[in-house]
């Protein structure tokens, strides 16, 4: 009986392993495949096995299960009991593999990419296309995470022969969306080789140095005649598909809906003054730009009724409005009857209809862009100061969120109050106090007097800051006189007043400055127009001109930003971009008061 029993056993064993294992070649090794069996009776047979190689193979063959199943916590703590090193190649690809996928579900990209560094990868090529295609397909995923975005192009490249129908198809956008999103510097690089890779590149490239829609257009046909039988060629990334929709539906008729009366009226009329002076450039420079109606915002009785309007006049997209109420009212909205570019912003986190996009001199954007800035001058440690109110919050929020989403640390914030406290608040910041309390600790403990120097903290690197013109005035030599004069100040543009008073730019020298490439870059010549006609454009005014002319360049490029994130427009109010939500980003460049100057400095690189 004991005999028998022995014999079911074996037979059992040997039954489980025929279904957990695919033979690629004896050097390699077995490889698990999905089992007829539980995960408990893997274990089971795995416990009582006596050879060493069976019992790891049904081992992991039992944590990919668990894997399948979604219980990736179960599929961890068996795949620790797994003695990696003492398997064969194939079996080691099987669980790097894994414990790379277990890794990218914890949100642990760089835990994964070193399971993936297994000298056993080199052999991944020899093995059964069904492991080929998930551990490629991981690695790709995995790359990107890490920010090796072409390295992870290449594991795409890779994984395409082994693809078909959809998965090949989807395989190949996003291919084009990781080389897309390369700078132009590294696609120059890549497309000099003569492989698949390159030829992406150089399409990516090509794309990228080309500016209207039909230049876009005219650039993918000729690359397409010069590498007929590349992937892309063969069948285009949908993004590229829908661009060529878009470039065989010309603008013709724009509605530009602002208020001409109450609070915003000075506002809309520089953006208006704006808009029409990139359409009067354009007409003078033989183009045929669309036809521009302007509505009353300030009269509207509904939004109902104003599309009703415009639709008759047959405008195919609005510019406007600009009050934020009725901005919020659009994004309230399943859909709109036309594509509308709203000037302002709705709340944030409020997604609107397919048709909507907004733009506007966001501030979050300029605190994104001292993040940014002073994440490449190798900046890790923040403190911030900022005005208080709501505006003040949203600017810190949206300076936090991006420092501490790319690596940096917030030490602290003070929300600037009223000018007798401000020398206490940068003192807090800066923990000067507590460096006066130690000396007083000290002269009380030796009994005598001590000569001690404040000092701050030392783990400062820099100081955000938002602020306006006069309290930029006050801070820099507060923190002069707070022995923190030191410390790099980082700064929106709302500390620049663009009134040329020098004595102003002494209190602030050596602070840096993101500012609109329109106060920053006065040799443009459409600004020169601006301003011969509207005297008041030179100064900070100057921001909502530039805001309106850069209006006009998005309007016909809204479905190409769309279609192209990676794409950009090098506008006059920052180079602008559309992130996942349909709203235009805008990336500046910087300035520092040097001197009693505006000195120009190299830009952020991308």
């Amino acid at each position: 009986m004991i005999a028998c029993l022995r014999l079911l056993t074996a037979l059992c064993l040997a039954a489980l392993l025929a279904a957990c294992a695919s033979s690629p070649s004896s050097s390699l090794g077995e490889l698990p495949r999905t089992p007829d069996a539980s995960i408990e009776q893997l274990l089971e047979q795995a416990a009582t096995s006596k050879n060493p190689d069976e019992a790891a193979l049904l081992r992991l063959s039992a944590a990919d299960l668990a894997y399948r199943q979604k219980d990736n916590v179960r599929a961890a703590r068996i795949l620790e009991q797994v003695p990696v090193e003492q398997l064969k190649p194939a079996q080691q690809i099987f669980a790097s593999t894994l414990s790379a996928e277990l890794a990218m579900s914890r949100n642990q990209p760089k835990a994964a990419l070193t399971a993936l560094s297994h000298p056993s990868l080199g052999r991944l090529g020899e093995l059964p296309d069904e492991q080929q295609r998930r551990t490629r397909s991981v690695q790709a995923s995995v790359l990107e995470a890490n920010g090796q975005t072409l390295a992870a192009a290449q594991a795409r490249v890779d994984l395409a022969p082994l693809l078909s129908g959809d998965a090949a198809s989807a395989n190949n956008d996003a291919i084009w969306n990781l080389v897309a999103a390369l700078p132009s510097d590294q696609l120059q690089a890549a497309s000099t080789g003569t492989g698949t890779l390159a030829g992406w590149a150089s399409l990516a490239l090509a794309v990228k140095s080309a500016g209207t829609l039909e230049q876009q257009q005219a650039a993918i046909d000729n690359w397409r005649k010069q590498n007929p039988e590349h992937p892309a060629a063969v069948q285009l990334p949908l993004p590229l598909v829908k661009l060529k929709e878009l470039a065989s539906q010309p603008l013709t008729k724009i509605a530009l809906l602002l208020p001409q009366e109450g609070q915003l009226a000075g506002v809309a009329r520089a953006l208006r003054d704006g808009f029409m002076a990139a359409h009067f450039q354009a007409q003078q420079a033989g183009q045929k730009p669309p036809a521009i109606e302007v509505f009353d915002s300030s009269r509207l009785t509904s939004l109902d009724d104003f599309y009703r309007q415009a639709q008759a006049a047959g405008a195919q997209l609005v510019v406007g409005p600009l009050e934020k109420n009725l901005v919020k009212q659009l994004a309230a909205r399943p859909q709109l009857p036309i594509t509308t570019l709203a000037l302002n912003y709705s709340e944030a986190g409020q997604t609107g209809p397919a048709q909507l996009f907004q733009f506007g001199l966001a501030a979050e954007d300029e605190a994104r862009e001292v993040s940014r800035r002073a994440r490449a001058d190798g900046m890790v440690r923040a403190v911030a100061l900022v005005p208080r109110g709501e505006w003040g919050d949203r600017v810190l929020k949206a300076f936090r969120q991006d420092w501490e989403a790319n690596g940096g640390t917030l030490l602290a914030a003070e929300h600037i109050g009223q000018p007798v406290e401000l020398a206490q608040q940068i003192a807090d910041l800066f923990q000067l106090r507590q460096s006066e309390g130690r000396a007083k600790s000290l002269q009380s403990t030796v009994g005598g007097t001590v000569s001690a120097q404040p000092s701050r903290r030392q783990d400062i690197d820099f100081l955000f800051l938002a602020a306006t013109p006069q309290q930029g005035q006050q801070i820099k030599p507060t923190l002069n006189f707070q022995y923190a004069g030191d410390v790099p100040v980082y700064a929106t543009s709302h500390l620049y007043s663009a009134s040329g008073d020098v004595n102003q730019y002494n209190d602030m020298n050596g602070v840096r400055f993101c500012e609109t490439p329109w106060l920053l870059d006065t040799n443009n010549s459409l600004r020169q127009q601006v301003v011969t006609q509207w005297p008041q454009a030179a100064g900070s005014l100057g921001r909502l001109y530039a805001m309106g002319i850069d209006a006009y360049s998005l309007a016909p490029r809204l479905g190409q930003l769309k279609a192209l994130p990676d794409n950009r427009i090098e506008g006059l109010s920052g180079s602008l971009s559309m992130n996942p939500n349909q709203r235009i980003e805008r990336q500046l460049p910087w300035a520092e008061f040097s001197g009693g100057q505006i000195k120009r400095l190299p830009d952020t690189p991308r």
